[in-house]
């Protein structure tokens, strides 16, 4: 709960005036309640005078808690969504309902809120600590950073922001600095779960998987830890076990992390149109669809932009290695997966059937989206101006029609590699949430889903007719230095040395994916062919991949 007292309010309830004596009464017994740290009595006497038609803040605050502490999450966003409509500048209630939705995973809406408060109370350290572990949600690592370190100048002991900053160490791969800021946390509040993780994932990367083992196993079985960290303590346990050549321990771990995430969000993913339903409709509609349906007028340049290209693929194919590798290079701004194209799809991409619609717009509709795509990167803080703009998302290849229209002087890499690697690792790491990363939580679902993103692909320089260059995966690992020069002369840039360079600038810039800390080292094979130790549990879903495998000549053992 947020530390800020609230003033009374004047409300009357069913039209009735209420006794303004008795009210502060009751709220000063809450009140005193709360102070002699009896939460649960409180919280109790709080939804007690909410029933009664009493409404103030402290009350909206305290009844929200306790359906908070039992996981109600909708329902005590309600109650604080009142509490705001009711008191807008309470800043404590703020503070709770920007809590709130970053619980649920909606952290656009809570990021106003934060925001809200720390202009209201510029030293309330709580507020820059949540505001952070809210943009290192959205991937702003530079930002979340900033706003953790502004916490700890306000209060060197706030435990959220130690906590935040072990999370960005190790997502950049300081795994020492990571284990030195948990160990902080966990000496004042032992059993504290991102911290926990941080420290074994610190474990695992300096060889001593048997600790990390050991602490994971106590917080899955430790219930102050919600469902979701939980599983999240799962998915890490079984990179312990792989690490330790226990392939079949792994599994049942990434299986078991995947089962509750799925449970844990299927209220929100797992109802509706599924991302594969969308897909497959989509193909369809592509199918029936006439030749030249996706070309369009000239593309102006954009604010002095040297060029674009998208980089897409499938998660865990190589897009982010790549783009790591192209942001190195002097000449490039590149953006690491935004919605830059949310507009469009807004407008044209909530149902499949909707893009033939888009394929018909006139040119100032295809104008007004291209304004809007670019005011959008502006926005997300790319400068491109003079540059070669790369726009990376591995899932814009199920937005290929779009770009096709929009951007026809766009040029694409798309990155490859071996189906049953991407696959296994997109069932083995935990992404943040959406209806693709949804479907990726089981075998089969990440295996059509990729067979279909590959179809999307194989459409590429047909009725998609965007000049593209497939970079693959292995080849970049093998022989960096021939295939960096490749995709440099076909993006018409000069070969520069800083491309070797991109392990360092990765460990300054930071990544939001789970691929930042295995490139913070450099180049590694440690994935290629990684499928083969779990070679029977994909049994399953090799028919699906194998036209794949094979048309992208892939050897079959």
């Amino acid at each position: 709960m947020a530390e800020f007292k609230s003033g009374p309010i004047s409300l009357s309830f069913g039209g009735e005036a209420r006794d303004a004596d008795a009210d502060r009464a009751q709220l000063r017994a809450i009140h005193e309640t709360l102070r002699s740290g009896d939460i649960a009595a409180a919280a109790g006497m709080a939804e007690a005078a909410l029933a009664q038609g009493l409404e103030h803040p402290m009350l909206f605050n305290l009844a929200a808690d306790r359906l908070e502490r039992e996981d109600r999450l909708e329902e005590a966003h309600g109650l604080l969504q009142r509490g705001h409509e009711l008191a807008p500048q309470d800043v404590g209630l703020r503070q709770a309902l920007g809590l709130c939705l970053h619980r649920l995973e909606r952290y656009a809406a809570a990021l106003p809120h934060f925001d809200a408060v720390i202009s209201a109370q510029p030293a309330f350290g709580p507020a820059h600590a949540a505001r952070g572990a809210t943009l290192e949600a959205i991937g702003d690592v530079t930002g979340a950073e900033a706003a953790y370190s502004r916490a700890l100048e306000l209060h060197p002991d706030n435990l959220a922001a130690i906590s935040g900053l072990a999370s960005l160490a190790s997502r950049r791969g300081r795994h020492a600095e990571a284990r030195a800021l948990a160990g902080r946390v966990l000496e004042a509040q032992p059993g504290y779960p991102d911290a926990v993780m941080a420290v074994a994932q610190a474990d695992l990367a300096q060889g001593d998987a048997a600790r990390g083992e050991a602490a994971l196993r106590a917080l899955i079985a430790d219930p102050r830890a919600t469902s979701v960290q939980h599983a999240l303590a799962e998915g890490l346990l079984g990179d312990i076990f792989d690490a330790q050549g226990r392939p079949v321990e792994a599994f049942a771990a990434y299986t078991a992390c995947n089962q509750a995430l799925r449970a844990a969000y299927a209220p929100r993913f797992g109802m509706g149109q599924g991302a594969l339903a969308y897909a497959r409709e989509t193909l369809a509609l592509l199918d029936r669809m006439p030749a030249g349906a996706w070309s369009s007028g000239p593309q102006a340049r954009a604010g002095g932009v040297r060029g674009q290209v998208f980089l897409m693929g499938f998660p865990r194919s190589g897009t982010t290695l790549l783009e790591q590798v192209l942001a190195s290079h002097p000449d490039v701004e590149a953006l690491e997966e935004r919605d830059t194209l949310a507009d469009a799809m807004q407008a044209y991409g909530r149902q499949p059937q909707n893009l033939a619609e888009l394929a018909a717009a006139p040119q100032a509709e295809i104008t007004r989206l291209r304004a809007a795509y670019w005011q959008r990167v502006g926005r997300e803080g790319a400068r491109p101006a003079g540059k070669l703009f790369v726009d990376k998302h591995p899932l814009n290849a199920f937005r290929l029609p779009l770009i096709a229209k929009l951007f026809p002087d766009a040029k694409v890499l798309f990155a490859r590699r071996d189906p049953r690697d991407v696959v296994l690792s997109c069932f083995r790491r935990r992404f943040a949430m959406s209806r693709p990363m949804y479907q990726l939580l089981t075998l089969q679902g990440a295996a059509e889903l990729y067979d279909a993103g590959m179809q999307f692909g194989e459409r590429l320089g047909g009725e998609l007719a965007l000049e593209t260059l497939v970079v693959r995966h292995e080849s970049l690992v093998e022989d960096f230095d021939a295939v960096a020069r490749e995709v440099c002369g076909f993006l018409d840039l000069p070969w520069t040395e800083a491309l070797r360079g991109f392990a360092a600038r990765t460990q300054d810039r930071g990544i939001a994916t789970p691929s930042g800390a295995q490139l913070a080292s450099g180049l590694s094979a440690e994935g290629v062919g990684a499928w083969r130790r779990y070679a029977g549990q994909l049994a399953p879903v090799l028919p699906t991949l194998q036209p794949w495998v094979e048309r992208f000549g892939y050897s079959a053992d």
